[in-house]
């Protein structure tokens, strides 16, 4: 591998964090630069045609867009795999990876809330949903077994939000869902995982969520006080 690597990032990325956590499972070298979203600079809006990051800038020449591309291109231009062996079991894994782009856009709906009815409903939904993957879920302690792969990396980052809401209000989502939990322990235990976010990442969210204006801004503001 003879490319250089430059990861165009924003602080609270959970899409970020896939691409840092496999970059770093790979013990690829790379140069990381975070921007602003809310003013992004004119020469990334020439390399990200969705305006969304991250973006990985291969070589100084060619860029890749879409987290999900970024971690295959990354997992196989390097030795070793992040995949199963068995294209079945591969195939299982990347359908419930996106399972897992479908719980961020939950969190999302959550935090955006307006008001507690819609927060009640996003909770109740994304309770369901994880209630579908603790079916899921052997006996761990990763996804698949002893090994991390690329469906780890995309689940890291959704046990983070929960690691920071869940330190300033009780929002019962994973209540006596065991397997999830151990799953989720493991993976904050795991230094590709904990490294992938800035040491400020818990006080950035909150004070992102804090200005959000939603239902969920003012319970964390009332804890706050």
């Amino acid at each position: 591998m003879t490319h250089e690597f430059e990861l165009i990032t924003h602080v609270l990325c959970p899409y970020v964090q896939r691409s840092v956590i496999v970059l770093s499972e790979k013990r690829i070298p790379y140069r990381r630069t975070d921007i602003d979203l809310a003013n992004k600079p004119k020469w990334f809006q020439e390399i990200s045609p969705l305006g969304k990051v991250p973006v990985l800038v291969v070589g100084k020449q060619q860029s890749l867009f879409e987290s999900a591309v970024i971690c295959e291109y990354l997992n196989e231009v390097t030795p070793g795999s992040l995949h199963p062996e068995d294209p079945l079991e591969r195939a299982d894994h990347r359908a419930w990876i996106e399972f897992g782009s479908g719980l961020l856009s939950g969190i999302a709906q959550l935090y955006n809330a307006p008001t507690q009815e819609e927060f009640d409903t996003s909770r109740k939904m994304l309770r369901v949903r994880f209630g579908q993957l603790e079916k899921r879920l052997g006996s761990g302690p990763y996804f698949s077994g002893e090994n991390l792969h690329i469906i780890d990396a995309v689940y890291g980052p959704i046990f983070r939000y929960f690691d920071v809401f869940e330190s300033v209000m009780d929002l019962g989502i994973l209540e006596n869902m065991d397997k999830v939990h151990m799953w989720r322990g493991h993976l904050r235990a795991r230094e590709s995982v904990r490294k992938a976010v800035t040491f400020d990442y818990s006080d950035r969210l909150l004070a992102f969520v804090r200005g959000r204006g939603s239902y969920m801004s003012k319970k964390i503001s009332h804890w706050a006080r």
